[in-house]
């Protein structure tokens, strides 16, 4: 098995997506479509397929090998699951069974996966013809776009083409998915198209130009539109969460108009979030506009940075100009508009850094990701560090956006790590929260309930959590500190005085039933202490106010110590709760503590009444 070079007979093949894909790329990818697309692309040449998502999947891997008994292992990789991939891998050879590996980080180091005795073939770039020619010589020889071992030697076949037509390919096979995935709320599906292949940019930190060598490919909007259809009736039409998974939706921008105008034909209830360059957002509004009208209202883009030297060394080819114009298209047609930014480039410094999401909130921005700078294999960026000696980093776990891998001129591994909490604490205040409100009633035409506005909240905060307390589990204390000093912010005051709270969520009978008060949330982490102060009459909200510290004049106040997040323990559960109201001791302040009860309760009483389902409302 050592040498996949005889004819082998491949008739049973599990896929398999790793867990450990984690940092800001994968915080979307969470359906492994590439694997659905290599096998509904081998239906016709094998018995029997299966793909199985170790993300969700509960068994031993040893357990899984054993139900399907299949032949061949196929895995799909990014860098961080490159260890548990190599772990996989050698309980697939204890049982005699040979390894394939493909995707992004494959791609780039095929060497280096081969030279690990459980590997025996990689596939670079696409993986549907070459994996099926594979499958179906049964052997490594002569199939472009492999590389393999022979002899002991690593033989790299000649290079695969792009494929052109993308419309031959079948569509992604949702029938074998054997796990309910998500959105964000836990309650919605969701799932994930692609419209392109490949992207014309050449950014230097991007993968992409090394998966399809800046060739930029599409399928037809009638095709797209078909499986749109046929994903709407996988889903039983109920409501989907989709993503547009291309790394430039926009790259052919008549495409796109047309399948918009087809999509206005259905009612596909679904709604979309699509990757894009700002200057493709800026140079076309009508198509902008066309896109939100039928549900494509979340978009994402590549903001990097506002300095044009950070623009220049990563070859992004956008300005700072480009930026402002793409946001203000966005949100006067409705849409919400997202962006990343890149934290830690080899010259930044930390003044330049901490202005990144001041930048985010000038330009508009309802939603922003601040990620560490991280080269991976195959990109120019990569190619450029690794010559100079610069990257440290041996660990592919950390190769994730949220840890400091390769020294840069000015600032520590600690302090980019730390600027990169900064920047998202900064610009997740409550003054974004609202705005992003502000711009989704353009559409809805309605305020937003209290209760889902809170709901919502607190799903960001397990979110950010989760995530905290898995990739900086070290010093995830310090994280949270830096996290509440950010947090102090006059912006917030500013914001709410001018909008006002009231005008955003509907919240006149919670005030009715609170009235008048001063309500202090104090959050603290040993003598980091940021407090929220909420001043209500009976009809509005007047400010939120972030401070440092405390303030003295609350009429209610609530105290929360955050040691809980670095240490969680629900034996005390009870005791937290209680010691969270122990600054309403006075008969006043209990009274009016007892009143912010009566109003929550009230209003989470008709909120659940409006939740239940409608005796008329047809399935």
């Amino acid at each position: 098995m050592a040498n996949l070079v005889s004819l082998l007979a491949f008739k049973r093949i599990l896929l398999v997506k790793p867990a450990g894909r984690k940092g800001l790329s994968f915080s979307f990818d969470l359906i492994p479509i590439g694997l659905e697309y290599i096998a509904s692309n081998l239906k016709d040449v094998v018995d029997q397929v299966n793909i199985v998502d170790l993300e969700l999947d509960n068994r031993q891997f040893s357990d899984v090998l054993k139900v399907y008994n299949p032949d061949l292992i196929g895995i799909t990789l990014s860098a961080t699951e490159h260890n548990q991939s190599l772990w996989l891998a050698k309980i697939a050879k204890q049982n005699n069974l040979p390894v394939v590996v493909g995707g992004y980080h494959p791609t780039a180091v095929p060497d280096l996966m081969l030279s690990h005795p459980q590997i025996d073939v990689v596939v670079r770039g696409e993986g549907e013809v070459t994996f099926k020619e594979f499958v179906s010589a049964g052997s490594a020889e002569n199939v472009l776009g492999l590389s393999y071992k022979k002899n002991g030697k690593i033989i790299h076949n000649q290079a695969r083409k792009p494929i052109e037509n993308l419309d031959a390919l079948s569509f992604p096979a949702r029938y074998l998915r054997q796990y309910s995935y998500k959105s964000q709320d836990r309650v919605t599906d969701c799932d994930v198209i692609t419209m392109y292949r490949g992207c014309n940019g050449m950014c230097s930190f991007c993968c992409e130009p090394s998966m399809s060598q800046g060739c930029l490919r599409t399928r037809s909007p009638e095709n797209v539109l078909n499986e749109l259809l046929e994903m709407s009736e996988y889903h039983r039409r109920k409501r989907v969460n989709v993503m547009f998974a291309d790394p430039h939706f926009m790259g052919n921008p008549k495409h796109v108009e047309r399948l918009c105008d087809l999509m206005a034909k259905h009612d596909l209830n679904m709604e979309f979030c699509a990757l894009v360059r700002a200057d493709a957002m800026a140079a076309h509004p009508q198509i902008v506009k066309k896109m939100c009208q039928v549900g494509i209202r979340r978009f994402e883009m590549g903001i990097e940075s506002p300095n044009a030297k950070d623009l220049k060394s990563t070859n992004k080819g956008i300005t700072s100009k480009v930026h402002s114009e793409a946001v203000k298209t966005i949100r006067e047609n409705g849409g919400r508009a997202g962006g990343t930014f890149v934290i830690g480039l080899p010259d930044q410094t930390e003044e330049e850094i901490r202005m990144f999401p001041v930048y985010a909130k000038e330009i508009g921005l309802t939603g922003a990701a601040f990620g560490v700078a991280t080269p991976f294999p195959g990109t120019d960026f990569y190619k450029e560090l690794d010559a100079q000696g610069l990257i440290f980093e041996t660990n592919w776990d950390n190769f994730d956006e949220m840890h400091s891998v390769y020294t840069t001129k000015y600032l520590s591994k600690e302090k980019i790590e730390e600027m990169a909490t900064y920047c998202m604490a900064k610009f997740w205040n409550l003054d974004t929260f609202f705005d992003h409100e502000m711009v989704s009633q353009s559409q809805t035409k309605q305020k937003k309930a209290l209760l889902d506005f809170a709901q919502e909240r607190i799903i960001n905060l397990g979110f950010m959590t989760n995530n905290g307390t898995t990739l900086q589990k070290d010093n995830f204390e310090k994280h949270i500190a830096t996290f509440l000093e950010a947090y102090i912010d006059p912006r917030v005051e500013a914001y709410t005085r001018k909008v006002g709270v009231h005008e955003v969520l509907e919240i006149s009978r919670f005030l009715r039933l609170l009235d008048a008060q001063t309500i202090q949330c104090t959050l603290k982490l040993d003598d980091t202490v940021a407090s929220f102060i909420f001043k209500t009459s009976k009809t509005n909200v007047e400010y939120i106010r972030v401070i440092k510290g405390r303030q003295a004049d609350s009429t209610i106040s609530l105290e929360v110590d955050l040691k809980w997040l670095s240490e969680p323990d629900n034996s005390h559960i009870l005791q937290r709760v209680a010691s969270a109201f122990s600054g309403n001791l006075s008969v006043k302040k209990m009274l009016n503590t007892l009143r912010l009860f009566v109003a929550l309760g009230a209003d989470t009483v008709l909120w659940s009444l409006q939740k239940l389902p409608s005796k008329n409302k047809k399935y």
